[in-house]
């Protein structure tokens, strides 16, 4: 049975990078301002990692954004929601659920990039991967959970 990587086209991985670019946005934001506005003595060393977080989304947004303008795409300039709270934990959550759906998507555009014979752009998606998987082990940490299962591929 083929899968739905086996099927993608070149438009197709453009309009799934541009998702993918408008929630590196989203991250981005959140961190600024999640790590400027966390409160409590507990939250400090969370708050400092969250800041350097936000320099790693912004090289993810450059990647994706050079690789959707590699395939002949505009990139989006528009972010998606960003979710705010008083209650700490309540952000950190947002991010933790936010890296979850990041790492499921690119793992997703790993097996799409591959399938359309784009190798190296499967590389440099392979080394946000990483990076997001570091952090959502820094936000578990950060939460005191164990990092979540995430769904299956598609």
């Amino acid at each position: 049975m083929p899968t739905k990587s086996a099927a993608i086209t070149r438009e197709a991985l453009v309009a799934l990078l541009n998702d993918d670019l408008s929630r590196e946005f989203q991250a981005v934001i959140a961190y600024v301002v999640y790590s400027q506005t966390l409160k409590g003595a507990q939250y400090m060393a969370i708050a400092k990692e969250l800041e350097g977080h936000a320099g790693q989304e912004l090289q993810h947004a450059l990647t994706i954004a050079r690789q959707i303008d590699y395939l002949g795409g505009a990139p989006t300039t528009v972010a998606r929601a960003v979710k705010v709270s008083a209650k700490a934990e309540a952000m950190l959550q947002f991010d933790l659920d936010n890296e979850g759906e990041t790492i499921t998507n690119y793992r997703e555009r790993v097996r799409q990039c591959e399938a359309l014979g784009e190798y190296a752009m499967a590389e440099e998606i392979r080394e946000i991967l990483r990076t997001e998987q570091e952090h959502q082990i820094d936000l578990a940490t950060a939460l005191n959970k164990n990092v979540p299962a995430l769904s299956a591929p598609r």
